[in-house]
């Protein structure tokens, strides 16, 4: 995974003071690199997740402690965790409470993994679809109830 750059406004140096910014003269530009690590979940019952997650992936999880669990690969890293692990943030977090966020994975063909996957979904959410900016995709819920998308790319050509 390459790291993302962006400018982060800083103190004007005399080159660059005044230049116009997004929100007025921008002072000089710092270059700051930040990488994306992860999207983590946390569940009451990290072995169900981890073995749902497994399934959809067709990748066993990383599981360097009971309260853990990981897929690692190309473009992300998806972590699921039990909140033992975030305890010290109090109520921030609230497993199986999320309505906001979808965890998406691009494959090739959507319908046979919809196909291969199906007999086990208990909540679908959208059966395999051509959305109407071209996408395939194909949504249901895992057990703690986030939304998870698969979608394919349209075909150039």
């Amino acid at each position: 995974m390459h790291p993302m750059k962006h400018r982060q406004d800083a103190v004007a140096t005399p080159g660059e003071a005044g230049r116009a910014g997004p929100i007025g003269p921008a002072p000089f530009a710092l270059e700051v690199t930040v990488s994306f690590a992860s999207i983590r979940i946390i569940t009451e019952d990290v072995d169900r997740l981890a073995a749902f997650y497994e399934r959809v992936t067709g990748r066993s999880a990383e599981r360097p402690a009971p309260v853990f669990a990981q897929f690692s690969g190309p473009g992300a890293t998806l972590a699921i965790a039990a909140p033992a692990t975030v305890a010290m943030l109090g109520d921030a977090l609230a497993p199986a409470a999320n309505r906001s966020v979808v965890v998406e994975f691009e494959v090739a063909d959507v319908d046979a993994e919809f196909a291969r996957l199906e007999s086990t979904l208990k909540d679908v959410v959208l059966r395999p679809t051509t959305m109407p900016w071209g996408n395939r995709s194909a949504l249901f819920r895992d057990p703690d109830g986030n939304l998870v998308n698969l979608f394919s790319r349209p075909s150039a050509g």
